[in-house]
């Protein structure tokens, strides 16, 4: 297992890409955060408390479940049990920034982008993440925003955790020969 980043560089990095947003989307007026579902959505609330601090105002945040937008969502043995959306703003004519922790094939990117339309059509879509593993793309998706950047293999895992749920913020590496997945 190999630490990719501590609380302390977590933080840090999520300072960093909340004034990156700052800096393309200015005070917000016409943007809006929407994270994917299940994990992006810690990522997005994240980064909209940071930006509402700064900005001094409530920022928009959706959140969004691709389940049933996947390609591959007939292919599990068990059933699919969706996560909530919601999204209860138009983005019709918004900048809409999608937000997941994990940016891998690029799949749940594209089916973000698809149940993305069901809210309307949005001027520009941006993709910010916490982590870009790259070269595994089975769909041509690049981030606009991100966190950091690993190079991984087919056997590696790269595993976020959220003080809401694991306790402590982090992100490691781990090994299929390792124990702790």
């Amino acid at each position: 297992m190999k630490e990719l980043a501590d609380k302390n560089i977590f933080g840090i990095t999520l300072q960093r890409l909340a004034y990156q947003l700052i800096e393309e989307h200015d005070d917000f007026s016409d943007s809006a955060l929407i994270g994917l579902q299940p994990r992006g959505i810690y990522l997005a609330r994240r980064i909209r408390g940071i930006l509402s601090a700064i900005l001094k105002k409530d920022i928009q945040l959706g959140e969004l479940d691709t389940t049933f937008y996947r390609d591959d969502f007939r292919h599990h043995e068990q059933p699919i049990i969706p996560s909530a959306t919601n999204v209860d703003f138009l983005i019709e004519n918004k900048k809409v920034i999608l937000v997941d922790d994990v940016l891998y094939t690029g799949r749940t990117i594209r089916a973000g982008l698809d149940a993305l339309l069901a809210f309307g059509r949005p001027s520009k879509v941006e993709l910010l993440v916490l982590v870009d593993r790259r070269y595994s793309r089975q769909v041509p998706v690049e981030p606009d925003y991100v966190g950091i950047a690993v190079d991984t293999i087919v056997s590696q895992k790269v595993k976020v955790s959220w003080k809401e749920t694991d306790g402590e913020d982090g992100i490691v590496m781990i090994s299929n020969k390792d124990k702790h997945i």
